[in-house]
């Protein structure tokens, strides 16, 4: 009998280890956990790489494009519908990845766009009124994803620009995003979304309560009080045009060099969008509401035809873009924000009526995949190595000629 007591005791023992021995679950990344952690960089994605959106972007293509974020530290992507393939494909795309590479790490932010009646046609715009049945479809595409994709959908975003006054096209009144919000939070409650996914809406510092007295309405207030965080969008290059005292360099630094002048505008435009945060921070904590805040969109354009160009207020170029870029990097890492930064690649869909138009060079690597002034440091570091966009090896825009690139940049105009 004492041989079989330490049987047992010694089988016990093994049992113990060996259930100490197997690998242990590893804990789900939420949105609480990601957001404004330095270690996951945020952007805004969107793949297509024709002057269409006809013509979406296939599962390889998007795979490409997650390998190059991925290299260069960018672990949550911000997406903006679900009425077209490119969300669901991209999710596809990362799920794959992950089961190809157990350390492959990739997040979304899943924008649901809402639209007013009679948004995008020939007849007036009603902002009063939803599409209602267009955007109860988004509504509900984006829930099906985030329940088939738990693991990566962290975050739905309820329209992008969707409250600001002068998205004329399509704009609705808080209130409707509010009932959204409302609907997405309460499946929350009923288990019927992950409980830690987080709802938002993604929309301009003013819509946020940072502009206009206009915009400071009951629906407002509780529309802060019902999303998880507020995702506010700034956007500094758009007011060099409208706003010249701001982008001006002024008499003062009539001594210094054309560089100097040119980095310290890039510098006050940094400062103009913290002035926007600080207005929707102040906004909320009149409220007593007490929320993060993250930034859902900024950027800067390196190339334009039109206000913002040479014959402007000569604000876009890729210089200016790169110090744009790392500025707001740098700030929103040290105050622990995440930075959507917009956007990963140029798109020319964005504006094919006008190929030089702004809205289509506001990425950070061309269409077919140079890397602009900003990323020019990691092609140096060798993260691109091996990877490729459109069958092209990422090289330097201007042959890596710094030189050539600055015979393009101008002094903003006083």
């Amino acid at each position: 009998m004492g041989k079989l007591k330490i049987i047992i005791t010694l089988f016990t023992v093994f049992m113990i280890l060996g259930c100490n021995d197997k690998p242990q679950a590893v804990k789900q990344k939420t949105a609480a956990d990601i957001l404004g952690d330095p270690n996951y960089l945020a952007i805004s994605y969107g793949g297509y790489r024709v002057n269409t959106r006809d013509i979406q972007p296939s599962i390889l293509e998007l795979k490409e494009d997650m390998k190059l974020l991925s290299a260069m530290g960018v672990k949550i992507l911000r997406t903006y519908n679900v009425q077209l393939q490119q969300a669901p494909n991209l999710l596809k795309a990362i799920s794959e990845l992950k089961e190809e590479d157990s350390n492959f790490e990739m997040y979304v932010m899943l924008g649901a766009w809402i639209d007013c009646q009679n948004a995008w046609t020939d007849k007036t715009p009603n902002h009063n009124i939803e599409d209602f049945e267009n955007n109860k479809g988004e509504i509900n595409r984006a829930i099906n994803l985030a329940n088939q994709y738990p693991d990566i959908v962290k975050v739905i975003a309820v329209g992008n620009e969707a409250m600001v006054k002068w998205a004329a096209s399509y704009y609705v009144q808080p209130g409707v995003i509010l009932k959204w919000v409302n609907h997405l939070q309460d499946l929350k409650k009923d288990e019927k979304l992950p409980a830690d996914l987080w709802i938002t809406s993604s929309d301009n510092f003013a819509s946020w309560g940072g502009g206009d007295s206009e915009y400071h309405v009951e629906d407002l207030t509780k529309l802060i009080n019902a999303v998880d965080y507020i995702s506010m969008h700034t956007y500094p290059m758009h007011d060099t045009h409208y706003n010249p005292v701001f982008w001006g360099v002024g008499e003062e630094s009539d001594s210094l060099s054309d560089l100097d002048k040119i980095d310290l505008a890039m510098l006050k435009a940094k400062e103009y969008a913290i002035s926007q945060y600080n207005s929707v921070f102040n906004y909320m904590k009149s409220l007593g509401i007490n929320k993060p805040i993250h930034i859902g969109e900024t950027g800067w354009a390196s190339s334009t035809n039109e206000l913002y160009g040479n014959e402007g207020s000569k604000a876009t170029d890729e210089y200016k873009e790169a110090l744009y870029y790392k500025h707001m990097r740098n700030w929103t890492k040290e105050a622990n924000m995440a930075c959507f930064y917009f956007e990963a690649f140029d798109e020319n869909w964005k504006d094919a009526q006008n190929p030089g138009g702004s809205e289509n060079y506001f990425g950070l690597f061309t269409i077919d995949g140079k890397a602009k002034y900003a990323l020019w440091d990691l092609v140096d570091s060798g993260v691109f190595k091996g990877l490729s966009r459109n069958g092209n090896a990422i090289t330097k825009t201007f042959n890596g000629n710094k030189n050539d690139l600055l015979k393009t940049v101008l002094v903003p105009v006083k």
